[in-house]
């Protein structure tokens, strides 16, 4: 295989600290993909994509592969903050269904084998909201047998694949299934972004959940940025 990784066309990561840690990351790469930032969660990530599919970027360069990497949630003890993951599929639960999307084999593989000693292979949980409680993240867990959450990979993976783009999802678990964290759910708008105000009323209402979210995304921003600077760097 390539030792720049150029079989990746384009990174999507979500906006903010996620997307500045990759672009670190990638600041000593020789090769050198398009960072593309997207919006946090399901509604706002299928709008953007169903836009993004209709322009001229997409259109004239059609994109063969696509990462998603970003952070992700845990729902099991084994895996904890800071370790690495590469999803093999991702859940996606309704009201009234469940559903399973594979991630590309090819580009799974092609990652693993130069992360292998480094990395787990994981099955995902995609959330319309976010998943704070800890005893929820273990009961997710365990019924649906998912090792991590996110939200957005499962609606990465049904665009895309849709459009003929092969998807790899990597991802840095920033959060354990041992604790809770704040809920964070008033902090997000409509379009996916973060609403300063009540985010920090939400931080400020549990101080020591507060202080362990901001450790451990630190600590998995770090290592997104070091993961990041592994796969495209000589």
């Amino acid at each position: 295989m390539e030792r720049k990784t150029s079989y990746v066309g384009s990174i999507l990561v979500c906006q903010g600290a996620e997307y500045k840690a990759v672009c670190r990351g990638l600041r000593y790469a020789t090769y050198q993909p398009s960072v593309i930032p997207i919006p946090v969660g399901i509604k706002p990530l299928t709008q953007y994509l169903q836009t993004w599919q209709q322009s001229e970027q997409f259109l004239n360069h059609p994109q063969p592969s696509v990462l998603v990497l970003g952070l992700c949630g845990s729902l099991i003890p084994r895996y904890q903050v800071g370790d690495m993951v590469l999803y093999q599929d991702c859940i996606y639960q309704s009201a009234d269904t469940s559903s399973v999307l594979l991630c590309d084999t090819n580009l799974t593989e092609l990652l693993y084998f130069r992360l292998q000693e480094k990395i787990s292979i994981v099955k995902a949980l995609t959330s319309d909201r976010v998943i704070y409680s800890a005893a929820e993240k273990r009961h997710l867990g365990q019924i649906l047998g998912a090792d991590v959450v996110d939200m957005e990979g499962f609606a990465a993976l049904d665009l895309l694949s849709q459009a003929g783009v092969a998807v790899a999802m990597l991802r840095v678990v920033s959060d354990d299934s041992h604790h809770t964290l704040p809920d964070l759910t008033p902090a997000l708008s409509p379009d996916g972004s973060l609403l300063p105000l009540p985010l920090a009323i939400a931080m400020l209402r549990q101080p020591i959940a507060a202080t362990r979210l901001i450790r451990g995304a630190m600590r998995g921003l770090k290592v997104l940025e070091q993961v990041t600077t592994l796969l495209f760097a000589d």
